[in-house]
């Protein structure tokens, strides 16, 4: 070996396990004409070299520039050492590192070599439904430990044939090292069962399931992160019986087309939105539906949308093939009954599922962790999350805010927590809403999952304030029980910080956080929600929001908008006429109930909340009385809205508050006028968007700040939300819309992670 050889070792870390990376710089390093060796860590990659100055310069250029498509690096470190005296490059078993952590790969949909396999007659996998690559396939869900490899993995239960090992075995395949890889030989399998009967198996099994959903049976699909309950989507009496089934009654059904000309032969689809479905995360993208589309009303009551996504596993592509007499879309909903977590396992599906669904397609390929559908919007040419799950999550977040390992419990609906440690903010999957025991067994099950593979242990619980939710009952007795010590975070706090630490603003630099939501326990024991804040990530100060309205009832009042609509007219001393909307639904016997009870504040809670006022003019607007899911009013009072429409009504800012009543009487005037609901609904949004704008104003007049964060489930709304970002950028405001996490709950638990170390920094420093 000559003088000018030099040696180095190098340390990557981000998402550079189960993503072809040890046969990429296996590749690279011959083409270098480099020796010596790489191997996965706990703690990343580790790559130690031989070979001359230009050549590893070469090698380290290469290697951040052409790294593989799933690869992530966040950061490679560089160290030279005396050269070893390597003969060859060689790829080295993995190693544990004790305490190590690691971000692991989301699941991956079909890549598109395995999908020209798996159509080819001639291929060994021909039809496989469980053909990946190192470019594809399951990650996360079936992941038990890190490093990433097959023994640490549900598909440690499977040895691979002569013909796999082979592939498995050569860095220059491009099967090597991919965990889950199969074939018909060695793999998994599926069939089909009626009454915990097995009817059939293999490409028998695929056939009678197709057939099934053909002649409108409900079908429940073991997929990739849970079951799925399917069914035709053009047939009304099958979408209606899932739906009674699955005691869902209005909530959408997402549905699943078989390629690109099935979407659009039903949605209007852009640009963006066509690289959203095709992307390799392949989420449910919320597309507005065809006038002439077949597909049954049942799947979206009273809304003009379609939450589509495209097939993402071998067994789905196979599953909606399309041929002569079937239909070109499948509903494909989570299984599950109503509020509670997906299936996932054989036996709890067959218990949970068996009154929902007619038959099972099965596999036994085990799902170590539930992992349901991630659903997004393009919203300004850019991805807007709703639920960030399967394809994002557990993906890690850039977390720029030095603290120690950090667990934020997230809140009760749409939950997420979150783990952070050192760089990274691991924000989990879809929890869902923490009503039942079901979801807290959930909950708790994926806490303890990814502090085991992230090997985070907390020194520090972050959690919402609201003293009644399951999230911050368990973050307080965990702390207790731990000997750790607490944040608690308010709502909206938590929501602009979510924003602010997503983009990147600087934890001291206020801003207007914009926190429109529907429930959020507010400092002074009542209910907030319609907010405008001046935060930063330490601290915030509550600077204006809605007048506090009355919520009879309290979650009756949710449940029922007439009450909230009837609770309002009266706290604006307007007489409830029997003419309007809300009067009507109501019997004489619940309206003197309700009065009384308005008049005493019995069980009658104050709210700011700007999603109650949606759900108030819903009702006023003879759109919709009572809600049979989350947020139903408001996203049909959307719906209804007349785009065209450039009135509004007026409002009254006194101080710190809003006031709606000139808004509620100008209203009043449009229904007795006979003003229809799409006019009414356009003049109402306007509102708010002129309200937001006089309030943003009103601080840069004031204040001096230029910077808006929106945030919380009311920007959910896409008129709102569209127009009320152009108006303020076209002001000369910076708007900064969630990009990464949820707008809605979802979001919560990075915001306070977030808070939870900026405050401990501020503690520290002083």
């Amino acid at each position: 070996m000559t003088s000018t050889v030099r040696g180095v070792r190098i340390h990557v870390t981000g998402i550079v396990q189960g993503v072809g990376f040890r046969p990429f710089v296996f590749t690279l390093a011959k083409r270098h004409q480099l020796k010596g060796w790489v191997r996965n860590t706990s703690a990343g990659v580790d790559i130690a070299l031989d070979g001359q100055k230009q050549a590893l310069t070469a090698f380290l250029t290469a290697l951040q520039q052409d790294a593989p498509p799933l690869a992530r690096i966040d950061d490679v470190s560089v160290t030279e050492v005396a050269p070893d005296g390597f003969d060859r490059f060689v790829i080295l078993e993995s190693q544990s590192v004790a305490v190590a952590r690691q971000p692991i790969s989301p699941d991956v949909s079909l890549c598109e070599d395995c999908r020209r396999e798996l159509l080819d007659p001639e291929d060994r996998r021909y039809r496989y439904p469980f053909i990946n690559c190192t470019n594809c396939g399951p990650r996360f869900t079936i992941i038990k430990d890190i490093p990433y490899d097959r023994p640490n993995t549900t598909m440690s239960v499977f040895p691979l044939c002569d013909a796999c090992a082979e592939e498995y075995a050569d860095p220059e395949d491009r099967r090597f090292h991919a965990q889950p890889v199969a074939c018909p030989d060695c793999g998994p399998h599926i069939w089909l069962e009626v009454a915990a009967a097995a009817l059939s198996k293999h490409e028998e099994a695929l056939h009678g399931a197709r057939r099934f959903l053909k002649e409108g049976w409900v079908v429940a699909v073991k997929g990739l992160g849970g079951f799925h309950l399917a069914c035709d989507a053009t047939n009304d009496e099958a979408v209606t019986r899932l739906r009674n089934r699955k005691q869902r009654i209005d909530k959408a059904f997402a549905v699943m087309f078989p390629d690109m000309k099935a979407v659009e032969a039903h949605c209007r689809v852009s640009e963006h939105e066509r690289d959203l479905l095709l992307s390799r995360e392949r989420p449910i993208v919320i597309l507005q539906r065809k006038p002439g589309s077949s597909l049954s009303r049942a799947i979206s009551p009273g809304q003009d949308t379609v939450g589509a996504m495209l097939p993402y596993t071998p067994l789905h592509t196979l599953l909606l093939e399309r041929a002569p007499g079937f239909a070109d879309a499948w509903v494909m909903t989570s299984g599950n009954i109503s509020e509670e977590p997906i299936a996932y396992k054989l036996d709890d599906a067959r218990r949970r599922l068996d009154t929902l669904a007619d038959a099972f397609l099965m596999h036994n390929r085990d799902i170590h962790i539930r992992c349901d559908d991630s659903v997004v919007r393009s919203a300004r040419g850019d991805a807007y999350p709703l639920r960030r799950s399967r394809g994002y999550a557990p993906t890690p977040l850039a977390f720029p805010l030095e603290a120690p390992p950090i667990l934020a419990a997230g809140g009760a609906y749409k939950n997420t927590f979150c783990l952070t440690r050192e760089m990274y903010a691991f924000m989990s999957h879809h929890i869902g809403d923490l009503e039942n025991f079901e979801t807290l067994q959930s909950y708790r099950d994926g806490i303890a999952h990814f502090e085991h593979v992230f090997h985070v242990r907390p020194e520090l619980i972050a959690c919402d304030a609201h003293p009644d939710y399951l999230a911050t009952q368990y973050a307080l007795s965990r702390a207790e029980a731990d000997g750790l010590p607490v944040e608690t975070v308010q709502h909206h706090h938590a929501h602009i910080a979510a924003g602010m630490l997503e983009h990147g603003l600087a934890e001291d630099e206020p801003v207007i956080g914009v926190a429109f939501d529907g429930t959020g326990y507010g400092d002074d024991g009542t209910i907030w929600g319609g907010e405008f804040l001046v935060a930063d990530l330490r601290a915030y100060r509550r600077y204006a929001h809605l007048s506090a309205m009355p919520l009879p009832g309290g979650e009756a009042a949710i449940r029922s908008p007439w009450r909230i609509a009837l609770g309002m007219l009266h706290q604006a001393g307007i007489v409830w006429d029997a003419s309007l909307a809300p009067v009507m639904a109501a019997s004489e016997e619940e309206r003197r109930i309700l009065k009384r009870q308005l008049e005493l504040m019995l069980n009658t809670p104050l709210t700011s909340s700007m999603g109650r006022l949606f759900d108030a003019v819903s009702a006023l607007a003879g759109i919709r009385q009572q809600v049979n899911y989350e947020g139903q009013a408001a996203i049909e009072l959307e719906a209804a809205a007349d785009p065209d429409e450039p009135g509004s009504y007026p409002f009254a800012r006194e101080g710190k508050l809003l006031a709606i009543e000139p808004m509620l009487a100008a209203l009043l005037e449009d229904l007795r006028a006979g003003v229809g609901k799409g006019v009414i609904s356009a003049r109402f949004h306007n509102t708010i968007r002129t309200m937001i704008m006089s309030v943003c104003m009103a601080l840069q007049a004031e204040e001096g700040l230029r910077k808006v964060v929106l945030s919380g489930g009311v920007w959910q709304n896409m008129l709102l939300l569209g127009s009320t970002a152009q108006q303020l950028e076209q002001a000369g405001f910076k708007v900064y819309l969630h990009r990464q996490v949820p707008t809605n709950d979802g979001g919560l638990s990075l915001g306070q992670a977030a808070v939870a170390a900026s405050r401990y920094r501020a503690r520290k420093q002083n």
